[in-house]
């Protein structure tokens, strides 16, 4: 059975992307998230590693459709992690520096060229590429996970991106910004961590990924959720006065006993002795059912089950 996360990728590989400005926005976030740079011979290039075979054909083709070049398989072996194979792809050649360019990787100068860490100017500048920069980010580097549906939490909503230096990062946070999305950023070992907690954020981004499936999925969970709650707050609630209904019930016959015990309750006036006799008969009622046998009103009989009790203190 595949994961929620799984479901999210499976999406957005199926949904196409018509325009190179937004394909190459897509491409730079999933070299950036399940990539590197590599240096081969004098020519910069780069590689990708993955463990979903569609995921690697989606790519290898939009690289080729964009850029005109192929994309090699390097390597393919088991991850002792996750048991399943993970496959590598190469691109190195005398063109795959001028992709690089594109995807703003690398900046040339006079002397040479240098690695550029955020994420490229271009990237921010409409809709389009904003959204193929958040979905190839996910598609190379993101995890979402939904609640166990056997709990009541609220908790275990977690979004995630992973990414190889803060830089890209804190880019990609203010990139979120842009569609009002907020999100944290944490060090996780030699990683940084985007992350969102949020159902309402994280509904807010499937939006955004265009993943409808999955969108609808997480609002079907979150209805189950919450009704789910619901319930168990009210047989919280319901449980919480029946505690609190025989606490009361328990102190007021031991304030009735020790009136009996001691002066006797013929000595109490005639509406206390009618209130006590009425809860010695019935240990179990509420101070409603109490009140109602007695054609008096609730605050009436709390207010003589008060008196009895202040007497059997001073008796005491």
């Amino acid at each position: 059975m595949s994961t929620f996360t799984e479901e999210i990728k499976s999406e957005i590989i199926k949904t196409p992307i018509e325009s190179d400005c937004c394909r190459i926005a897509f491409l730079s976030a999933f070299i950036r998230t399940c990539g590197s740079i590599l240096c081969v011979d004098g020519n910069y290039g780069f590689e990708i590693v993955t463990e979903n075979e569609k995921t690697a054909e989606y790519v290898t083709d939009m690289v080729e459709t964009v850029f005109g070049i192929p994309m090699t398989v390097s390597d393919a072996r088991l991850d002792a992690m996750s048991g399943r194979d993970k496959l590598k792809f190469v691109c190195v050649n005398e063109n795959s520096c001028a992709a690089l360019e594109k995807m703003g990787f690398v900046e040339r100068h006079c002397d040479g060229l240098s690695l550029i860490f955020g994420i490229k100017d271009e990237f921010f500048n409409n809709d389009c590429c904003r959204m193929a920069y958040i979905k190839g980010a996910f598609l190379g580097g993101g995890s979402c996970t939904l609640p166990e549906e056997q709990t009541y939490s609220r908790t275990g909503y977690h979004f995630e991106v992973v990414f190889s230096n803060r830089i890209t990062a804190g880019d990609y946070c203010e990139l979120l910004c842009d569609f009002e999305v907020l999100a944290k950023l944490v060090t996780r070992k030699d990683s940084a961590v985007v992350y969102i907690k949020s159902k309402e954020v994280i509904s807010d981004l499937l939006n955004i990924m265009q993943t409808e499936a999955c969108l609808k999925k997480l609002n079907k969970i979150s209805e189950k959720k919450d009704k789910s709650n619901n319930e168990n707050r009210v047989s919280n609630c319901s449980v919480s006065n029946i505690d609190k209904a025989v606490t009361a019930s328990v102190a007021q016959i031991k304030s009735i006993e020790i009136i009996a015990q001691t002066i006797g309750l013929k000595s109490l006036k005639k509406n206390l002795f009618e209130v006590a006799e009425a809860r010695l008969a019935d240990k179990n009622a509420s101070m409603q059912e109490l009140a109602d046998r007695l054609n008096i009103s609730k605050s009436c009989i709390n207010h003589r089950m008060r008196k009895i009790a202040d007497m059997a203190a001073q008796l005491s």
